[in-house]
């Protein structure tokens, strides 16, 4: 198997799981709750960079059995640019066609918060007008982009980077 098909692979499925993950929470949301969400997409994240590690498993076992930390990080962090740039797409979806008014529930949930926390009026203004503000952001699809592939990459990264160092080994020659 050649690194570009492995990284093809693996990354499609990473982001096939990561995709199904977000799917899957989201007619449960209203039960989930903000706070929760939190703890429930971060483990989703998690769970669906599993395949970096054995797609850069995968890969020294179709090259002989060798592998050097640099190229098992390339392989793992290719999967992992797979796997952001569909959890990305799948959030686009969610945001701006299944989900529209998500900006507005996360505004009321804050602001609620805010309240219950026993905030002044000041500070409950600060914290429309900080919502407002992530709104505005969020509605450009290209910045709602960005900002969202900040979500799953470092997780990703940190993956790539612990399972090539626990895979790399050398031939030692005969």
């Amino acid at each position: 198997m050649t690194m570009k098909r492995t990284v093809l692979t693996f990354g499609a499925i990473s982001g096939v799981v990561s995709a199904a993950l977000m799917l899957a929470t989201l007619p449960f949301m209203h039960r989930i709750g903000f706070e929760n969400g939190l703890v429930v997409g971060y483990a989703a994240i998690v769970a669906s960079f599993l395949p970096v590690f054995f797609g850069i498993r995968a890969y020294r076992e179709r090259s002989g059995g060798a592998l050097t930390f640099s190229r098992g990080f390339a392989v793992g962090l290719l999967i992992t640019l797979i796997s952001s740039a569909c959890y990305v797409a799948t959030w686009e979806l969610i945001y701006f066609k299944l989900q529209p008014d998500f900006a507005d529930q996360w505004t009321a949930y804050a602001l609620e918060h805010e309240r219950a926390a026993g905030a002044t009026p000041e500070q409950i203004d600060a914290k429309k007008k900080e919502m407002a503000d992530l709104k505005v952001m969020l509605d450009n699809p290209l910045r709602n982009a960005a900002m969202t592939f900040l979500e799953p990459f470092p997780i990703g990264l940190l993956v790539t980077l612990i399972s090539a160092g626990v895979l790399r080994r050398r031939v030692v020659a005969t």
